[in-house]
């Protein structure tokens, strides 16, 4: 099992339509070979004073089978038109791509 977590900074004022886009191509991976889960998530304010929060940010949160199954993710033709749509709504992003550490 894999784990994403795909950190997006987003241009001010841009993420409710980059939301709209990004929730586009929900239905598509979720059909994906090995796609576990994948889903936006955004802020709360909890009030937690080690929270760090960032309102032109969204972080995408995935589970998949393989690495190869994202490694076919990233380059499946849905992900393709979904990043030529958003590239101007977006100054970064970082991944963070993890296995469970379990005992031995």
């Amino acid at each position: 099992m894999i784990t994403v977590v795909a950190s997006i900074e987003l241009k001010p004022k841009v993420k409710a339509q980059f939301l709209e886009h990004f929730l586009e191509i929900v239905p598509a991976v979720h059909q994906e070979k090995g796609c576990v889960e994948y889903y936006p998530a955004v802020d709360v304010d909890s009030g937690i004073a080690s929270q760090a929060k960032n309102e032109n940010s969204v972080t995408i949160l995935e589970k998949w089978d393989s690495l190869e199954a994202l490694r076919d993710h990233l380059v499946a033709p849905h992900m393709n038109e979904y990043r030529d749509k958003i590239q101007d709504l977006v100054i970064s992003v970082t991944l963070k791509i993890l296995h469970p550490v379990t005992e031995s």
